[in-house]
């Protein structure tokens, strides 16, 4: 986990969700078990990172989620962005 560790103490419930720095937050899905990210609130769980867990899970794997290991491809490589993997390359990584 991150040095600072984030406490939901300035939250506020209201009829959207849990309002906290400015964003009103959804709880999590099933899918954030077992994130090291996520808190505690009013019996709820939410994620500390981002305030709708569902979208960040909707094309895949969350980028923010502690409990999830990188994709490997048929080959057995671990899958990189793109431009990343050009970047790396004109470096001589």
């Amino acid at each position: 986990m991150s040095a600072k560790a984030v406490s939901f103490a300035d939250a506020k419930m209201t009829e959207e969700g849990m309002l906290f720095n400015g964003f009103v937050c959804q709880p999590v899905v099933e899918q954030c078990e077992g994130c090291e990210r996520t808190g505690e609130f009013e019996g709820q769980t939410y994620c500390k990172s981002y305030a709708t867990p569902s979208t960040k899970w909707s094309l895949g794997a969350c980028n923010f989620a502690t409990h999830v290991k990188a994709t490997v491809d048929k080959e057995g490589k671990v899958k990189i962005n793109p431009l990343k993997a050009s970047k790396r390359a004109a470096r001589g990584r």
